[in-house]
C-alpha cells in the first residue's frame, strides 16, 4: 500500500507541469515509454546485484567492482536505447525540439535507474534489510523519478534557459508526411 501511495507523486508532478504538458503534448505520448524503459532498465540491474549478493559472489570486497561494471553497462544501455527510441519517436512525427527534450530525458532515465538499480540492494544489504526488496522499489522509485526527469528535462530543454527553439533548424522540424 506504501508504494502505491508513492505512486501518487507522479500526479503531482504532472499537474505541477501541466502548462509545459499542454504547449507540448507529445511528452505524455511518450511518458509511458520513458518511465517503463526506467523501470525495467532499474529492476534489471537491481536483480543482477541480488543474484550475485545471493549466490556469494558478491561481496563487500568485490562490489565495487561490480557497481564500475554497472556503471560502465549503464552507459552503454542508456546510448542504445536513446538512438532507438529517438528514431521512434521522431517517426511517431513528432518536431524535432521535442524530440531532442524526449531523448535526453530517456537517456538520463536509464542511465539513472541502472546506477540506483545497482545500488539499491548493496544500499539494503549494508542496512541489514533483505536486498530482494530493491526489484520492486526500484520500480516505483524510477517511474516517480522518471516522471520528474522527463517534465525537469523537458521544461529546461523546450521553454528554459537551454531552449532549443532558438536554433532555427531544430525550431520548426517535422518528419515529412507526419501530422
Amino acid at each position: 500500500i506504501g508504494l502505491l501511495v508513492l505512486q501518487s507523486c507522479s500526479s503531482f508532478i504532472l499537474s505541477d507541469n501541466e502548462g509545459l504538458i499542454q504547449r507540448h503534448p507529445s511528452i505524455v505520448y511518450f511518458l509511458t515509454m520513458l518511465v517503463g524503459a526506467g523501470g525495467n532498465a532499474g529492476n534489471q540491474s537491481a536483480v543482477r546485484i541480488i543474484r550475485g549478493l545471493a549466490t556469494g559472489s558478491i561481496t563487500s570486497t568485490t562490489q565495487w567492482q561490480f557497481l564500475k561494471r554497472e556503471v560502465k553497462m549503464a552507459v552503454l544501455i542508456s546510448t542504445l536505447i536513446t538512438a532507438v527510441g529517438f528514431v521512434r519517436v521522431l517517426l511517431f512525427g513528432t518536431d524535432m525540439v521535442d524530440t531532442i527534450a524526449i531523448s535526453v530525458a530517456l537517456c538520463a532515465i536509464v542511465f539513472i535507474s541502472v546506477v540506483a538499480g545497482a545500488s539499491l540492494p548493496l544500499i539494503l544489504e549494508r542496512m541489514d534489510l533483505d536486498a530482494a526488496h530493491a526489484s520492486t522499489t526500484i520500480q516505483v522509485v524510477m517511474d516517480i523519478s522518471g516522471v520528474l526527469i522527463v517534465c525537469a528535462v523537458s521544461a529546461l530543454l523546450l521553454e528554459g534557459p537551454l531552449s532549443l527553439d532558438h536554433l532555427p533548424l531544430l525550431a520548426s522540424t517535422v518528419v515529412p508526411g507526419s501530422v
